[in-house]
C-alpha cells in the first residue's frame, strides 16, 4: 500500500479541518502545516532502480496520493501538471486521492482528460450537511471515471438521498468515519446507519471506515483507542456491497 505525497501542507477550509492530523503531526516537529511545499518524494511514481525498472511495481496496490495535503490546493497549481504527467506515464498504477476542493477540479484536469483516465479515483469528503450541499453538486457533475464520497470526520447526520438518486450509477462508494486524535468530536452510530440506509435504498456500496475516538451507540459514549477504531467499525459488519 504505497503512499505518494508530492506536496505537503494545507490550509483549513471547513469545519472538518479543525483537528487535522497533518497540523497535529507538523506541530510536534515545530513545522507550520499551512505552508504548502513540494516534497522530496515528488517524482516517486517514475523513480527507477539501478536496473532501470520502476521502484513502484504495478502490483504494489493502490497508490494513496497527497494524503498530507489536498491535490487541488491552489498553492500546488504550478506542480500539478507534472504530477498528472507522471500518473499518465504510470497507467499501470491506480492513484486514489481525497479532496475538499471539488470546485477547483474542472479547471485543473489535464487537457487530455476526457473523463477516461481509468487509473485515477477522486474522492470528495463532506463532513456535514452544509459541505455536502456545497460540494456534491459540483463534484458529481464532473467527468470522472472513478469517484466516491466520504463523510469523515462525520460531524452530524447527513442526507444525500437526492444526490444518490441522481448519480447512483457513477458513485462507486460512500464511506463514513469518526474523528481521531486529541479534541476529537463525537460520531453517532445513528448517523452512520442513516447513511447506510440511504445507500441501500439507491444501491450504492457503503463502507464504515472507523469509529473515531468518541463514539456514541445506543445512548452510550465510548472512548476508543486509535488502534481499535478501524477494527471496531469492521466488527459492526454493516458494509454494503451494492
Amino acid at each position: 500500500m504505497p503512499f505518494w505525497n508530492p506536496w505537503h501542507g494545507c490550509t483549513k477550509c471547513s469545519p472538518g479541518c479543525a483537528h487535522c492530523y497533518v497540523y497535529r503531526r507538523d506541530a510536534q516537529y515545530g513545522k507550520d502545516a499551512s505552508v504548502v511545499t513540494k516534497t522530496a518524494a515528488f517524482n516517486l511514481p517514475v523513480r527507477r532502480d539501478r536496473s532501470g525498472h520502476y521502484k513502484l511495481k504495478p502490483g504494489s496496490g493502490t497508490v494513496f496520493t497527497c494524503f498530507t495535503s489536498d491535490f487541488f490546493h491552489p498553492a500546488a497549481d504550478a506542480w500539478r501538471p507534472e504530477a498528472w504527467a507522471m500518473m499518465r506515464a504510470r497507467s499501470d498504477l491506480f492513484f486514489y486521492f481525497i479532496t475538499k476542493r471539488p470546485e477547483r477540479i474542472a479547471a485543473h484536469l489535464p487537457d487530455d482528460w476526457g473523463g477516461d483516465w481509468a487509473n485515477v479515483h477522486i474522492c470528495c469528503t463532506c463532513e456535514n450537511q452544509e459541505q455536502a450541499d456545497r460540494r456534491l453538486p459540483v463534484f458529481l457533475a464532473l467527468p470522472l471515471r472513478h469517484r466516491s464520497i466520504i463523510h469523515e470526520p462525520m460531524l452530524e447526520a447527513i442526507h444525500i438521498e437526492s444526490y444518490l438518486a441522481q448519480y447512483a450509477d457513477v458513485i462507486e462508494r460512500v464511506a463514513c468515519g469518526g474523528e481521531s486524535g486529541p479534541g476529537s468530536r463525537l460520531c453517532d452510530y445513528d448517523w452512520i446507519l442513516s447513511t447506510r440506509a440511504q445507500c441501500i435504498q439507491y444501491g450504492v456500496p457503503f463502507h464504515f471506515h472507523q469509529t473515531g475516538r468518541l463514539f456514541k451507540k445506543d445512548g452510550r459514549i465510548y472512548r476508543i483507542k486509535r488502534r481499535d477504531q478501524e477494527a471496531q467499525a469492521w466488527k459492526a459488519g454493516i458494509d454494503f456491497e451494492g
